[in-house]
């Protein structure tokens, strides 16, 4: 039994979901603001954590990172430089929209995401799809358009949000051999310094109250590091099968928190897509969830 590494997935899940609520209390800062210091913090954070805990793994993967042929190298480097620049540009835009557009937009995104990495993953992992699979792809991008329908705004956020990601997550895959904290780091450290030079754009007027950076703080150590670290560590015991679905308690999370804390409305096109989009996530897990049912109440197995 692996309850530990479960919960630490599921909590790590829940904190995401609930993350809308700590960057409505911020909506006063511009989201340049916001993210500056969210990476900057976040990336002290992580950098105490590896001196703490990680100094023998960075070290090792150091060796490692040495002794890989160059052209390997150049690839390994490339990754991380990529996957900081998604990750800045990821979490600018979730950050304007849950702030300035819709938190149901926000969510819509990351229900879409994973059908969108999947389909990014056969086209350049050459990672294969069932027919439903398939099916269900089609229907998200009925839902998509639909919701488009309605507002083309928040359909082309969504789709930013969402592609970012799921480009973001294909890279981690060829990442593989070394240390998932230590990429990370080296990730924010990455975006870190590409908007530094930026930092008059990004943050036109530098905070002056305690309020701000406590709510940065408070952002960077509960809904960035913490949670990528609880996940890190149910991703060694859990299977992806069983994050794939427990990643959809952070956009259900964050949809009933925009109706019922925030009450924003649903236009008609907006509901038929968002049936359309649950729809395709039953699809796409189908047989993950028909093993959940046949097997005795538990936790999921391991790998």
């Amino acid at each position: 039994m692996n309850n530990k590494h479960y919960l630490a997935a599921v909590g790590s899940f829940m904190m995401w979901g609930t993350f809308s609520i700590a960057l409505r209390a911020m909506a006063g800062y511009l989201p340049g603001t916001i993210l500056y210091y969210r990476i900057l913090i976040s990336a002290l954070l992580l950098a105490g954590v590896l001196l703490s805990f990680k100094r023998g793994a960075a070290a090792d993967n150091l060796r490692v990172f040495k002794a890989l042929p160059p052209r390997r190298r150049m690839s390994v480097a490339l990754n991380i430089t990529v996957g900081g620049l998604l990750l800045a540009v990821n979490w600018l835009v979730f950050i304007h929209v849950v702030n300035h557009v819709s938190i149901k937009t926000a969510s819509f995104s990351y229900f879409i995401c994973p059908v969108l990495t999947a389909v990014l993953a056969y086209l350049f992992l050459k990672e294969k799809l069932t027919r439903l699979q398939w099916l269900s792809v089609a229907v998200c991008a009925v839902s998509c358009l639909i919701i488009g329908k309605d507002s083309l705004k928040e359909a082309g956020y969504s789709l930013v949000i969402a592609s970012s990601y799921a480009f973001y997550l294909i890279l981690q895959r060829r990442n593989q051999g070394l240390d998932k904290l230590v990429v990370l780091f080296l990730q924010v450290g990455t975006a870190l310094l590409i908007i530094t030079p930026f930092y008059g754009q990004l943050v036109p007027d530098t905070p002056a109250d305690g309020y701000f950076y406590a709510g940065a703080a408070l952002i960077a150590l509960f809904f960035t590091v913490l949670p990528l670290n609880m996940q890190l560590f149910a991703l060694q015991k859990l299977n992806s099968a069983t994050i794939g679905i427990l990643m959809y308690i952070n956009p259900m999370m964050n949809f009933l928190i925009a109706v019922w804390v925030y009450h924003e409305t649903i236009g008609v096109y907006q509901g038929i897509g968002y049936v359309l989009i649950l729809f395709a996530v039953v699809m796409y897990n189908y047989h993950t969830l028909l093993g959940w049912v046949k097997r005795k109440p538990g936790i999921p197995p391991v790998e």
